[in-house]
């Protein structure tokens, strides 16, 4: 069995690859080993369960709430929040573990699974092979350990996570955002509540966008994943900036009152900045992935800044963070992660902040996002290949090392298979674009022919 656990939960085509079956043995799975661990030192555990709007959660939270709750879990329903959301109210009710049914900036068809153990943090590697492998053992034969009678757990649905969310998110705001103007994409996801209502309290006039979500239209044509509707709303009511949400809200990516997109790196370094003058940036360093665009890394140098550089995915940012203590970090991608206010990357945060420092500054966001000036970047994602052999193909490490020799000191490659989806991506770097373009895509040739 090829390992489940991808770089942010357990994801697939929902009712193909992701099945009841799956969701509710993962479920009791993840149960028991958290239980061996100590996680539950002695007491009856508690879930909470939480979900974004795809019509497959539905039947998929039926099947993890009955997986935790014959395994003696209490479960506590959230319903339709995003993923920070879910993460938050683990810690702040004081619950054992969290799981969120969503596969996040995906296409509809997909759905994940993610499980937070005690405080809302994501699950540390070697707890997700544990899970996996006594999922394993008992879907070959062995026997779970089953209470019942009284020891079976039970169901509540907790209907205060909304407000009690956006009270947080309203508590961390250093300003309030009186005469802002924002247009808000929520791609009819799981914060098409949440974030309107947090913009709306903190004082902005707001448009909302793809914020009607059915269960089908999750991150169709809108979003942080298709910045089109936003950047036009934005133009066509003259508003200050737009803000762009992922499925379930973990992420944020920004349009200026142009339509310009301001990607993660601009916005980690417009927050970098803010929290350096009120004397949160701790050590005065940023965590950020080998993904993020040169330009980042010369825009925090020239600032005074430290630049720490991690693998690709929100979890080894936070990993990072928390090992040397750093409080600010994120993706390119738009996962934004503050950890002294959330445990995992939080789009709605992001936004407030970002808008906060707009309101704070008086400065339009394009001329806070110029702090930083973007080196051509493109990306190629390669469908339909072996992505486990990206890093063993004699004839791609030759191809990459040509292409590095072409590039020299003004560019960089950089091939990755995806961890959330079944792809190889292609980045390439470079001072000017057009060679940008005809690098990357010699290269993705490359990817096809020797890994096709």
């Amino acid at each position: 069995m090829g390992r489940l656990f991808g770089t942010d939960g357990v994801r697939g085509v929902a009712n193909a690859d992701l099945t009841a079956e799956l969701a509710l043995g993962l479920s009791v799975a993840a149960a028991h080993v958290l239980g061996e661990v100590g996680t539950f030192e002695g007491h009856r555990p508690v879930a909470v369960v939480g979900r974004d709007p795809r019509a497959s959660g539905e039947f998929l939270e039926a099947a993890v709430v009955a997986g935790l709750a014959s395994a003696g879990v209490d479960v506590q329903l959230v319903g339709v929040l995003p993923t920070p959301a879910v993460a938050h109210l683990t810690g702040a009710l004081g619950a054992d573990l969290g799981v969120m049914l969503s596969a996040s900036h995906n296409a509809m068809p997909d759905n994940g699974i993610k499980f937070f153990a005690r405080g809302g943090h994501k699950l540390a590697d070697e707890l997700e092979d544990r899970i996996e492998s006594v999922y394993e053992e008992h879907r070959t034969g062995a026997p779970w350990q089953r209470p019942t009678g009284s020891g079976v757990g039970r169901v509540t649905t907790y209907d205060q996570g909304l407000d009690q969310y956006v009270a947080h998110l309203l508590g961390v705001l250093p300003n309030r955002l009186d005469g802002l103007k924002i247009v808000l994409d929520e791609a009819h996801g799981a914060a098409a509540r949440v974030s309107p209502e947090a913009f709306a309290r903190a004082g902005a006039e707001i448009i909302t966008i793809g914020a009607k979500p059915d269960g089908l239209n999750i991150n169709d044509g809108c979003g942080s994943t298709h910045l089109g509707l936003l950047k036009a709303a934005v133009v066509e009511h003259g508003a200050d900036f737009g803000v762009a949400h992922d499925g379930d809200a973990d992420r944020c990516l920004a349009v200026d009152h142009t339509g310009a997109e301001v990607d993660g790196d601009q916005i980690l370094a417009v927050l970098a900045l803010a929290m350096r003058e009120h004397g949160t940036l701790r050590s005065d360093t940023v965590v950020a992935t080998v993904m993020s665009n040169l330009g980042f890394k010369i825009a925090m140098e020239r600032e005074g800044l430290a630049f720490v550089q991690t693998a690709v995915g929100d979890r080894y940012v936070l990993e990072s963070m928390k090992e040397h203590g750093f409080a600010l970090g994120g993706e390119q991608s738009g996962h934004v992660i503050i950890l002294d206010h959330a445990t995992t990357g939080d789009g709605t945060l992001t936004g407030l902040l970002l808008a906060a420092r707009v309101a704070e500054t008086g400065r339009s966001l394009a001329e806070l996002a110029g702090v930083m000036e973007r080196l051509p970047q493109v990306l190629i994602n390669v469908p339909d290949v072996d992505k486990s052999r990206v890093s063993t193909s004699a004839e791609l490490t030759a191809a990459v090392a040509e292409a590095e020799r072409e590039l020299g000191e003004t560019g960089r490659v950089l091939l990755r298979s995806s961890g959330t989806e079944p792809l190889v991506r292609v980045m390439v770097e470079a001072a000017d674009i057009e060679q940008a373009r005809s690098v990357a895509g010699r290269l993705a040739d490359v990817v096809k022919s020797a890994l096709g």
